[in-house]
């Protein structure tokens, strides 16, 4: 019995069946090796197979050199990927889940800067992120896309899959790019009329039918919307698309996403994009659809109840999830005996988006992302000999490190000096539009109590408190620097020297602002010299409280690391039109009672700004590591996260991990 019984219930697609509804969608890994699936690969994906998924579609493969963002592409229209699919398909198999290929193409949504190729599109229109003048296809050039498409799909049925899901019409890639009036402006038979800009569609689906035969599934992830392009697709001219595509015969399902890269929040939303952002549209599609077509749906469904509710109003059939399955594998399974506080959430922080810029896929709270085999469901082994540990610290870290601790059988002790667990995570999510990450530390909170885990708050642990036990994990984190000079000026940070005036009565800390310790006046300044995301964080918190707020930096752009995780103009449009103004290319250079002097990083010239009545600096923390160098030879002792380094919540996290299994 379960809570969820449309969840769990089984669904016929196509010539396969699908044992639940819940279907884990293609995404990123960077685990690629020479352009093929990894062994890594194959740990990652049975692990969420074992978790419970329905139905998994793997990332989106490459159907032509020319469709290479970064060099961790599948070349899907390779022979090589056959032996690696058998690999594939038969650690997932082994839990009853069904096993998709998603061969793709991304158009003018690259640069050659990878493969040195030109970029194809069907017609000249630069994509606003990669910003390179394509190539116009030519005929011949167009038949070797069908031919990639042709090879994909062949791969995957002697590879042993269960299906195809042609990728490319979603998120304004190569075959959108076809579709969409506003990036094909072509004249001959590919361009033009709605039928025009089909035609390529159709083949492609056509052929790859041929390929799978009819004992395999084959589906198409399309747009519900491009999320207001000028002069892009609707959701009724996607309803058309959808109607036209599944009237020829030849596919089982529809799996519906939204957005272009003109605005990424519509296809991967962050917090604060609401869970089931994407369903009204997806639900139009559903209901101009046969009803023995089942629908896909996305967009934040990372909710058991959710899932379940939009099943049972008819809105799609399968609930499609790919950063809640990342955060946590076993949601199936916890969703259907009833666990759903075991759950580790999703809170759309988006470091998986920014993780694979540089390295595979991570998450921000699960350690175990891509590390399966060293860090996944059932390789935490019971210590040989319990301890007393004690861990210093109730931040994201401590709590892990407590966590994992417990979880081997040490009787674990974590000491707190607030008189409340969360640290700076806590603090972050007092804002509201941030709310939802607190539930990266509700979670570990609620893990170390199942876990027995002593706390004791309000204590500032001092050496001869922790004399006494076996281990010491030290997780102090780290505290605000306040000296008000920015990176440019590195001498200044060692000769105790502040910029002039920090140290009156309205400058400030983030954590200060965020704590309530602060008493702000209307005109606030932030000053960030990180471009990280938590000078963003205050400003809009104060600007929610009504304050007028500019936020400066030394940088030429404000919050450049939010680039990574893809919601750098998600949060730019919020922010502005909550009245928050920018000052680019500046530095602090004093701050008199209310009047505040910037000056240009490149010219020199300074520029005095009156009536400030408050200014928040961003300059990066200090590592509160005095304790752990205190108990170094005392005790066996390590530090983890902001006490070793100031850095990001996942390393805390990570650090925590690895801590937690090695004492």
């Amino acid at each position: 019995m379960t809570d969820y019984p449309n969840l769990f219930s089984p669904l016929k697609i196509g010539p396969r069946t699908a044992k639940n509804r819940v279907w884990m969608t293609g995404h990123s890994t960077q685990l690629v090796k020479d352009h093929n699936f990894s062994d890594e690969h194959v740990h990652y994906y049975a692990e969420r197979a074992r978790g419970g998924v329905g139905v998994i579609t793997m990332e989106a493969m490459a159907v032509h050199p020319t469709t290479q963002p970064y060099k961790g592409k599948i070349f899907a229209f390779q022979p090589a990927v056959v032996d690696n699919y058998r690999k594939l398909a038969a650690a997932v198999h082994e839990h009853g889940c069904l096993l998709l290929a998603q061969p793709w193409h991304r158009g003018r949504e690259t640069n050659g800067t990878v493969n040195r190729l030109p970029v194809w599109a069907p017609s000249a229109v630069p994509c606003t992120v990669y910003r390179e003048m394509p190539h116009v296809l030519t005929h011949e050039e167009i038949e070797e896309i069908v031919q990639g498409y042709v090879l994909s799909a062949r791969y995957a049925a002697e590879g042993g899959l269960d299906g195809v899901e042609v990728h490319g019409l979603a998120h304004g890639y190569l075959l959108g790019q076809f579709l969409s009036p506003a990036t094909n402006h072509r004249t001959d038979e590919y361009g033009g009329s709605f039928e025009n800009r089909l035609r390529l569609i159709l083949r492609i689906i056509r052929h790859t039918r041929e390929e799978v035969g009819s004992d395999r599934i084959v589906g198409v992830r399309i747009n519900g919307t491009d999320g207001g392009v000028p002069g892009g697709l609707t959701n009724a001219d996607w309803t058309e698309i959808a109607k036209a595509i599944v009237d020829t015969g030849l596919v089982d399902y529809v799996s519906v996403s939204a957005g272009t890269y003109i605005e990424r929040m519509n296809i991967y939303g962050a917090t604060p994009q609401p869970a089931g952002f994407q369903l009204k549209d997806t639900a139009n599609i559903k209901r101009a659809l046969p009803p023995d077509i089942p629908v896909v749906a996305v967009g934040r469904l990372n909710t058991p109840e959710l899932a379940e509710a939009v099943l049972a109003r008819g809105d799609a059939d399968m609930i499609g999830m790919t950063r809640t399955l990342i955060a946590d594998p076993e949601w199936p399974i916890k969703a259907m005996r009833g666990e759903t506080k075991r759950i580790r959430p999703c809170v759309g922080a988006n470091h998986c988006l920014a993780s694979i810029v540089n390295s595979p896929l991570a998450c921000v709270h699960n350690p175990a992302v891509a590390r399966e085999t060293e860090l996944g469901i059932g390789t935490l082994k019971k210590a040989e000999q319990s301890k007393r540990v004690v861990v210093v610290g109730g931040g994201p870290g401590g709590l892990r490190a407590a966590l994992t601790a417990a979880q081997r059988g040490h009787s674990v002790t974590l000491f707190e000096q607030k008189n409340e667990l969360g640290g700076q995570v806590a603090l972050m999510a007092k804002s509201a539009s941030y709310a939802e990450w607190q539930g990266i530390t509700d979670w570990l909170i609620s893990e170390i109590e199942d876990a027995q885990v002593e706390v004791k708050l309000g204590h500032r642990a001092e050496v001869e408190d922790l004399t006494g036990f076996d281990e010491v994990i030290i997780a102090t984190g780290s505290t605000p620097l306040k000296h008000g000079w920015s990176s440019l000026r590195p001498a200044s940070w060692g000769d105790g020297s502040i910029v002039p005036g920090v140290d009156q009565w309205n400058v400030y800390s983030i954590n200060e602002v965020m704590s309530g310790k602060a008493e702000i006046g209307p005109n606030v300044f932030v000053f960030d010299d990180t471009g990280a995301r938590q000078p963003v964080v205050v400003a809009e918190h104060l600007a929610d409280l009504r304050h007028s707020v500019t936020i400066v930096t030394r940088l030429p752009q404000v919050a450049p690391d939010l680039e990574a995780s893809r919601d750098l103009q998600a949060t730019y449009r919020r922010i502005r039109n909550k009245g928050i103004t920018f000052i680019t290319d500046h530095e602090l250079v004093r701050v008199f009672e209310d009047t505040v002097t910037l000056g240009d990083v490149w010219t020199g010239e300074t520029t005095e700004y009156s009536d400030v009545d408050a200014v928040v600096l961003s300059t990066g923390n200090k590592a509160e590591d005095a304790l752990f160098h205190a108990l170094k030879g005392v005790v066996p002792v390590r530090a983890i996260g902001d006490a070793v380094s100031p850095r990001r919540v996942f390393n805390a996290i990570w650090e925590g991990e690895l801590a937690g299994r090695e004492v």
